[in-house]
């Protein structure tokens, strides 16, 4: 079948081609990401590839169905980018990746974490130039503190797990509680208990309407002085100008992201050249208790070949006509 990939990097194009070699589809690589301007590329391909920052909204999917395209195939488990209504009355079906190693974004986010409390980036930049100072250096023992889990699934479970083995106590918000995480010894608190009583809090829901800003102005006012906030969920959840206040008032202890909700234009792709007009972006990376990576916690061998493992099986069952078992729809109303 014929299938056009988009934002599609050498390590995409590496691992895909490798897995193809069992299913026999026509890749048709694109590094442009899928938008409005790109979007021709994608005529005459009944299957489309995309990643969490390609655009696939109303007008988009349009242009798909309109060349074709019955299948979107997105490499992630997020789906946020795809109006999926409106591919539902384009009678373009979506896919995701439901299931891949949730042990690589936990793990990566408690490397930011211990970066960021043990000022480890500011250290390591130091020592390179001879400055072997320990002045402004200085972290706190996470045995013993609280460690707020917004979002207990799969990959908060996990994380949870690990704070767990540091001495932590761990406290909860999820709108379906997870006994996995209660026998942690995980207590599930209402939001508002979790910012107050929390050294450290760490995202990990899906971005819906509901979650977006899920941490705003309000949320960090009501959180302790010196908290330290990790997210490497999705972009939108954290209100990226009420974060940017807090940590200039002080009140904001530290700020770790590996999603920022205007990465799409910028994540993914070299711009050290480049002036970079996102005034937010460069605001938040001249703090010297910001660390920020560029959306890459996913990004180990296992996960990745999980992920484009299975959007390949997909893309195989949609062409025999079989169950499309990572098949996502819109919520009834």
């Amino acid at each position: 079948m014929k299938v056009a990939v988009f934002s599609a990097k050498r390590y995409d194009r590496t691992m895909l081609n490798e897995l193809n070699a069992a299913h026999g589809h026509a890749l048709t690589f694109q590094e442009a990401r899928l938008e409005p301007e790109t979007v021709a590329l994608a005529n005459g391909y009944p299957v489309v590839s995309v990643f969490v920052n390609d655009q696939l909204d109303e007008p988009v999917l349009k242009a798909l169905a309109a060349g074709g395209t019955r299948l979107v195939a997105t490499r992630s488990t997020g789906f946020n980018q795809i109006d999926l209504r409106a591919a539902a009355r384009l009678g373009i079906r979506v896919v995701r990746v439901v299931n891949y190693s949730p042990h690589s974004v936990a793990e990566f986010t408690v490397g930011l974490l211990l970066a960021l409390n043990r000022h480890i980036h500011r250290a390591y930049g130091r020592t390179r130039d001879g400055n072997f100072e320990l002045d402004g250096l200085m972290g706190f023992d996470l045995h013993g503190r609280t460690v707020g889990v917004i979002g207990t699934g799969k990959i908060g479970r996990v994380f949870a797990r690990i704070m767990a083995g540091f001495g932590c106590v761990l406290l909860g918000y999820d709108i379906d509680r997870n006994p996995d995480f209660e026998a942690l010894g995980g207590r599930y608190v209402p939001l508002e208990e979790l910012a107050r009583e929390s050294d450290v809090i760490s995202l990990h829901c899906p971005l819906t309407e509901a979650t977006r800003h899920i941490v705003n102005a309000d949320f960090l006012a009501g959180t302790k002085p010196g908290l330290l906030l990790i997210n490497t969920s999705r972009g939108g959840l954290l209100d990226t100008k009420a974060a940017v206040a807090a940590l200039k008032s002080r009140h904001l202890g530290g700020l770790g992201i590996d999603v920022y909700e205007q990465e799409a234009s910028l994540f993914y792709r070299d711009h050290s050249s480049d002036i970079i007009d996102d005034d937010l972006i460069q605001r938040l990376i001249s703090f010297p208790n910001v660390l920020l990576t560029g959306h890459q916690a996913f990004f180990t061998r296992e996960a990745f070949g999980t992920i484009c493992a299975t959007t390949l099986e997909s893309i195989t069952a949609f062409e025999r006509g079989e169950a499309l078992v990572n098949e996502v729809r819109a919520p009834s109303t």
